[in-house]
C-alpha cells in the first residue's frame, strides 16, 4: 500500500499544475490499481495539500507581503483580491453541482474524451496570434479575473484540467504565458484548499495509524514532485509553448479509449 501511495503521490505532483489533468490521471490510476472507496477518495483529496504547499513555497515572495510597508501591503491586496474574485464561479458551481458531476463523469471514458477535447483546444489556442496586453498579474482587471474564474469551472469535469482551463482562459484574454500560468497557480491555492475542506467535511472517517502513514507519505511525495515540476514548468514556458502537453493529452485519451474498447 505504501508503494501505491508513493506512485499516486508522484502522479499528483506531476500533473496537478501541468495542463494535463491531475484528477483525470488519478481516476485512471485508481481504476488500474483497484484503489477505490472512501479512503481512496480521501487520499486523493489530502495529497493535493502537498502540491499546494509546493506552490506556496515556490511563489512565497509573490504571494506574501515582502514587509509591512504600505506599498507591499497594497501589492498583496491587489493580487489576492483578484484571486478571490477569480475563485467565485468555481466555488459556487462546485458546491451546487460537484457531487452530481462526480457521480456521472468520474470514469475512464469521460476522462479520455475530456483529455482529447482539451488537447485540441490547447492546439487551437497556440495557433492563434494573441496580442499580449497583460504582462503582470496586477495589470489584469477584476473582470478579467472573473472570466478566468469561469474558465476554471470547466475543470469540474474530470480530464479537463483546472490548469489547462485557466491558462486557456488567461491566454484568450491577452495574458502572457507566464502570467497565465502563475495566475493559474495562485487560483489553485484557495480553490483546492476550499474544495478539499468541503470534501473532508463530507467524508467522516476514523483512520487507523497505517492509513495516516499512507496519507503522510503520499502528501510528502506530492509536495517534493510538485515543487520540481513547478520550477521546470516556469522555466520551460519562457521559451516554448504548450503544444507538447496537448499532444500528450490526445495520445493518452486515444490510448485509454482503445483499451476500453
Amino acid at each position: 500500500m505504501i508503494l501505491k501511495a508513493v506512485l499516486l503521490g508522484i502522479i499528483e505532483g506531476l500533473t496537478e499544475f501541468l495542463p494535463i489533468s491531475s484528477t483525470g490521471h488519478l481516476i485512471l490510476a485508481n481504476e488500474y490499481l483497484a484503489f477505490t472507496g472512501a479512503f481512496a477518495n480521501l487520499f486523493s483529496i489530502v495529497i493535493q495539500s502537498g502540491a499546494i504547499g509546493a506552490v506556496i513555497l515556490f511563489f512565497r515572495k509573490k504571494i506574501f507581503p515582502e514587509n509591512l510597508s504600505r506599498a507591499s501591503l497594497e501589492k498583496f491586496f491587489r493580487l489576492w483580491s483578484r484571486v478571490l474574485v477569480g475563485i467565485i464561479p468555481a466555488g459556487v458551481l462546485g458546491i451546487l453541482f460537484e457531487e452530481s458531476i462526480e457521480a456521472l463523469f468520474f470514469h475512464a471514458a469521460p476522462v479520455a474524451l475530456a483529455l482529447i477535447v482539451g488537447g485540441i483546444a490547447i492546439i487551437v489556442m497556440e495557433n492563434v496570434t494573441i496580442e499580449e496586453s497583460v504582462t503582470d498579474e496586477l495589470e489584469m482587471t477584476y473582470f478579467q479575473a472573473l472570466l478566468v474564474g469561469f474558465f476554471q469551472t470547466l475543470a469540474l469535469f474530470p480530464g479537463v484540467s483546472r490548469s489547462a482551463a485557466t491558462i486557456i482562459g488567461g491566454r484568450s484574454l491577452g495574458f502572457t504565458r507566464k502570467v497565465a500560468a502563475e495566475f493559474s497557480f495562485f487560483l489553485a491555492i484557495p480553490t483546492l484548499l476550499g474544495a478539499g475542506l468541503i470534501k473532508l467535511l463530507r467524508t467522516p472517517l476514523s483512520l487507523e495509524s497505517s492509513e495516516v502513514t499512507i496519507l503522510v507519505v503520499g502528501t510528502l511525495v506530492s509536495f517534493v514532485v510538485a515543487y520540481g515540476v513547478i520550477a521546470g514548468f516556469m522555466a520551460y514556458i519562457k521559451k516554448k509553448d504548450f503544444k507538447i502537453f496537448a499532444y500528450y493529452r490526445i495520445v493518452l485519451g486515444i490510448l485509454v479509449l482503445y483499451l476500453l474498447g
